[in-house]
Parts: structure tokens; sequence; C-alpha cells
């Protein structure tokens, strides 16, 4: 299974992909979980410890591994370099691993858009797309915020995305445009979780705006405490951890009967 999750800044994908990430591996699953976000903070989410997460290096500022995977020259952007670089090596030798979750930090490409064309792009989109097609793990990717990911491509051939939404119009204006361009690559199957959710109003907020949801997630003081101090909200939010398993479980069965 191949997972993305996305939404506007600040809804809480990072909360939710963490969890999701959390209860595949407690299920003795392979997991890999992909920070593609530029603010990087799926390692806390995870729970890692900040000494290993200091150890990581963002795939992206690998200058030496990308001139060796590219042939391309540092601080250039030339137009010859490898378009198929070697990548199935990376997730296993450059990601970190706890609980039972691989974590691999992707970084930020420096110049974003669909029209980028630079050796730093051609190996973050080469390991992207081994991670979606090649790789036999569960992987969870925690996407930048707002839609730039799908305009590069780096979200192909996922199986599934994961919209997390909160009760304001903005963020049910991000899942649209989300919705269509998944459906513009391929992508089918693309689903709705609320966040941030203290009634049955927001509820009731949420699915007139963007349709039925999967599931919702609570607005709960401890995710804001678990977030104050680096903690994982897998294991200071019990509530929010029932909540994101039942949104699997309705994705199970969702997947069962298509």
């Amino acid at each position: 299974m191949k997972i993305a999750v996305t939404g506007k800044g600040g809804v809480g994908k990072t909360t939710f992909a963490a969890i999701l990430s959390r209860l595949y591996a407690d299920d003795g699953y392979k997991v890999m979980a992909v920070d593609v976000d530029p603010d990087a903070n799926l390692g806390l989410g995870l729970g890692f410890p900040e000494s290993l997460l200091k150890e990581i290096t963002p795939i992206s500022e690998m200058k030496d591994l990308i001139q060796e995977r590219t042939n391309s020259k540092p601080g250039t952007y030339s137009t010859m370099f490898k378009l198929n670089p070697k990548v199935d090596d990376i997730p296993d030798q450059y990601s970190v691993q706890y609980y039972g979750v691989k974590l691999l930090t992707m970084g930020t490409v420096d110049t974003g858009g669909s029209g980028c064309f630079c050796a730093q792009n051609t190996l973050v989109k080469r390991l992207m797309s081994h991670l979606i097609l090649d790789n036999e793990d569960v992987v969870i990717m925690d996407m930048e915020a707002g839609l730039e990911h799908i305009g590069r491509g780096t979200a192909e051939n996922v199986d599934v995305f994961f919209v997390v939404v909160e009760p304001g119009i903005r963020s049910i204006q991000t899942f649209h445009q989300v919705k269509k361009l998944a459906e513009d690559i391929g992508v089918a199957n693309v689903y709705v979780v609320g966040n941030k959710v203290k009634n049955d109003a927001d509820k009731e907020f949420i699915e007139s705006h963007a349709g039925e949801c999967l599931g919702f997630m609570s607005y709960l003081e401890e995710i804001k405490e678990s977030d104050r101090y680096g903690s994982s909200p897998y294991d200071l939010c019990k509530k929010t951890v029932e909540e994101v398993a039942e949104v699997r479980r309705r994705f199970v069965l969702q997947t069962k009967s298509s």
C-alpha cells in the first residue's frame, strides 16, 4: 500500500501520517515513512529520539550522493546528467528506524514546478517513483502543504490520497484542488479526513462542503501538548489513535468493496 497524506498547511497531516505509520508497524507491517514536507517534522511525530533525528540529512541536501548518482557537476544546472540514476539502495542506506518504522527525509527541491529539470530534482523524483512502484513496504508519505507535489508529479501512482481538512473553507478548497489534480494524474482514491473537530456542527460543515468523510479526528489538548514537547501523539493521545485506526478500518473496507 502506497499512501500520500496531504492538505493545507497546519491541518494535521503529520499527526495523521505519524499515527498511521505506527499503527501499521504495530500490526507487523514493514513501514517506510517518507517526509516530503520541506518543514520536516515527521520524525518528531513518530516519536524518534532527538539523537537519532540529528543523524538525518535530507536526500536533496546530499550533494555528493546527487553528483555520484547523476554524474552531475556540483553547483551547476548542467543539462548533462543521468535521467535514470540508481536509487534502489537509498531507502535502506539512508533511512533511520525506530518503533519498527523506517524514516526517509526527502528535503527541499530548490527549484520546484513541473518545468524543473535539474539533477537534484531528477534524483528525488526517481527515488519517489522507486518507493511507490518497486518498494515492498507500506509507504506513507507526509506531503508538503498545498499542491506543489502533485504539480511535480512526485505522487504519481500512489494507491490513495488522504486529504486532511479542518472545519474551515480554505482547507476545503485545498481538498477540491487536490482531488481534481489527483484525478488528472490517475489517482482515483481520494478520501477526506476531518481534523480539529469539536462537535457535530464541525463534522456537518466538513461533510456539507467536502462530501462524506472517511473519519474524524477530535480537537484535543493532548495533541497540542505532544507538539509542544516534541512527543509522538501515538504515545500520548489514545483517543486520536483510535480515531485514526477507525479511518484505516473504513479505508480497508472501501478497498475490499471496490
